[in-house]
């Protein structure tokens, strides 16, 4: 991808389409559709003109550069536009597509053979086969080699008619390799029952594992059962504040069946406030799709919706909060759930938690995410998405890289750490999540391979693809900002909360029990996934200090913030110490007719990411404190 994106880097952080540099004289390239992995050597020939295309054409606008720019400007506290919002109908008719370019839009398509099958704010969607889409943009589709399959792609940049005047911000669809999201979280299939077996501590600490082997020089204390609302609204600053009249919403895949009771259930369970009616919604498509378990594990899904809910109530308890399903785990129906919160601004704080590597966005889903964060951005919402569970990824992927959409310029992407909460609900310090794991010898008297082999932590890096933010420079150290790029690239993440599972927070989840019944039970749960939501909370709470008025795109106020005392300044060694708990664990994940497993992970150990003073790519510029809150309260 390297030779291909970072061309195209800076008008993808500013938000202008990717089109207009010339062509031919009656054509503009859209830049980007050509994915890096069509190569000349992994060229197997020119795609059936039988074959079947599904595509969306993007939509510009009326003035992309000009909403870019409101949307940096609407979101900066130094800017005399600070704050001075536009209704979703309003940015609409100032930065929306008018109806004769969707006219012309549409008239181009079918005169090139092609079906549209709908027509959204954003796009026009389109069916019909290779030979028609061929004549459409331009260029002709071949079968490449990507791995050990083989896909559809354009075997040059797709374009679009000069008389479009610019209509046209970006089409996808012409390649067919999957683009799709996981849920970024540690977490078993909630179809099949997952239960933590003890011992515990009920707070960091307060259980010593004194009979199993020393870490580090000391004794170590067993995991935590995992934090509740009460435990994580006082370590991360909530005070009297509630999210009051402030709106979330949340966007994952699919829908669980059951999150009405087991909401209900965990907050009757953990004393956090009831809902109250119409407090829960959901918005939800009429169809799904892709729902296999060798496609998007529909089930799967479920366990992330019921994290993101319970745990945003546990922070915000009194914050409205609004589910946006979408209707399958593909970039499509993701990036339609996400303008369903725009285009009918559904809330204004918005928490995701999913992605995938950069190496598997194109530019071209890179500008219409772009497009839809920053209208958000006009109308005062803001998007805030998980970094990763798997580091630097080189675990993962073998390459060292960020996740995506976290990777965008446009969104606040949230890192994870490990906390301890002491007695009384005091924050005593926290870590930059990162796991190394290792498991009790045979004679129970050390531990194998002392630390172990890395198993997870917070994403972070530097992006190869979105040019360095405004808001970064300054803060973030040249050395990682320009790790891949003489110039500056954007750098994950930007602030961080509790993310490691081993100080995790406690779920509550309807589950399906070995004897085929169905029942209420809950368990222990962590990742970026966790961190999020936590996040979205803490902003729900200092949105409600403000007055209520929206903070909207957070990350200018976030880093304008930096060095002060409103951030925990987290690093991986806050005792000087090697840290570890100690963990139980059910070898059948449920009980202990299979036996237990013992094992110590480690904690401040994220891959080649480290957690220092100032500005880190596992914690961004830190965690919220006491102060964090009162901060944004309008003076």
């Amino acid at each position: 991808m390297a030779a291909t994106l970072p061309m195209i880097a800076g008008a993808l952080a500013l938000g202008i389409p990717a089109a207009h540099a010339s062509d031919s004289p009656a054509r503009d390239t859209l830049t980007g559709t050509k994915p890096a992995w069509a190569t000349t050597k992994a060229d197997k020939g020119a795609t059936a003109d039988s074959s079947r295309v599904s595509a969306r054409v993007y939509l510009a606008g009326r003035d992309a550069a000009g909403l870019a720019a409101y949307a940096k400007s609407v979101s900066d506290p130094s800017s005399a536009s600070y704050g001075k919002y536009l209704s979703a109908g309003q940015a609409q008719s100032r930065f929306g597509a008018t109806k004769a370019q969707v006219a012309a839009v549409r008239s181009w398509l079918t005169s090139a053979g092609l079906k549209v099958t709908g027509v959204s704010q954003h796009y026009v969607s389109v069916t019909g086969d290779v030979a028609a889409a061929e004549k459409a943009f331009g260029t002709q589709l071949h079968n490449y080699a990507k791995g050990s399959k083989t896909y559809r792609a354009p075997s040059k940049t797709a374009s679009a008619p000069e008389s479009l005047n610019g209509a046209v911000l970006t089409v996808t669809g012409l390649d067919n390799a999957p683009h799709k999201a996981d849920h970024d979280e540690q977490l078993p299939g909630p179809g099949a029952v997952f239960k933590n077996s003890g011992p515990f501590s009920s707070y960091y600490g307060s259980n010593i594992a004194s009979t199993l082997p020393d870490a580090y020089g000391t004794k170590i204390p067993y995991a935590v059962q995992g934090y509740t609302g009460k435990q994580l609204r006082a370590a991360y600053g909530a005070g009297k504040y509630t999210g009051k009249g402030v709106r979330v919403a949340i966007t994952d895949a699919f829908a669980s069946p059951t999150i009405a009771y087991d909401a209900a259930t965990y907050a009757k369970k953990h004393g956090d406030a009831a809902y109250t009616t119409g407090q829960l919604k959901q918005v939800l498509p009429k169809n799904y799709t892709h729902t296999g378990a060798d496609e998007c594990d529909a089930s799967g899904w479920y366990g992330e919706e019921t994290l993101d809910v319970e745990a945003v109530h546990a922070v915000a308890p009194d914050a409205q909060i609004t589910y946006v399903g979408a209707a399958s785990c593909y970039d499509d129906d993701l990036l339609d759930s996400l303008s369903k919160i725009v285009d009918n601004h559904l809330a204004d704080i918005v928490s995701n938690s999913w992605g995938d590597i950069e190496a598997n966005q194109t530019p071209d889903l890179a500008a219409a995410y772009d497009q839809v964060f920053q209208f958000g951005a006009v109308e005062g919402i803001g998007f805030y998405f998980s970094s990763g569970d798997n580091g630097d990824e080189v675990a993962n992927t073998g390459t060292k890289q960020v996740d995506t959409p976290a990777n965008s310029a446009w969104v606040t992407a949230v890192g994870g750490t490990s906390l301890a909460v002491g007695k009384g609900d005091k924050y005593l310090w926290e870590t930059g999540w990162g796991t190394e794991k290792a498991t009790l010898s045979t004679d129970g008297k050390s531990w194998t391979n002392f630390p172990g082999a890395f198993t997870s932590g917070a994403g972070g890096g530097t992006s190869k693809t979105v040019a360095e933010p405004f808001y970064q420079k300054g803060v973030v150290p040249d050395a990682l900002a320009k790790a891949n790029n003489a110039a500056g690239n954007r750098v994950v993440p930007d602030i961080s909360a509790i993310a490691d599972p081993n100080t995790g927070f406690k779920v509550g989840q309807t589950q399906t029990f070995p004897d085929g019944s169905e029942k209420y039970s809950e368990y222990r749960i962590g990742g970026t996934s966790l961190a999020s939501p936590v996040i979205a909370a803490v902003q729900a709470l200092a949105q409600e200090a403000r007055g209520g008025k929206a903070i909207g795109f957070a990350n200018p106020s976030i880093y304008a913030k930096y060095g002060s005392k409103v951030y925990h300044d987290v690093t991986d060694n806050p005792t000087k110490s090697g840290l570890a708990v100690a963990r139980v664990d059910f070898v059948n994940g449920y009980d202990a007719t299979d036996g237990l497993a013992t094992s110590v992970r480690s904690l401040g150990k994220d891959s080649s990411l480290v957690a220092v003073k100032g500005y880190d790519p596992v914690t961004g510029v830190g965690t919220p404190t006491n102060g964090y809150v009162e901060s944004y309260k309008r003076r």
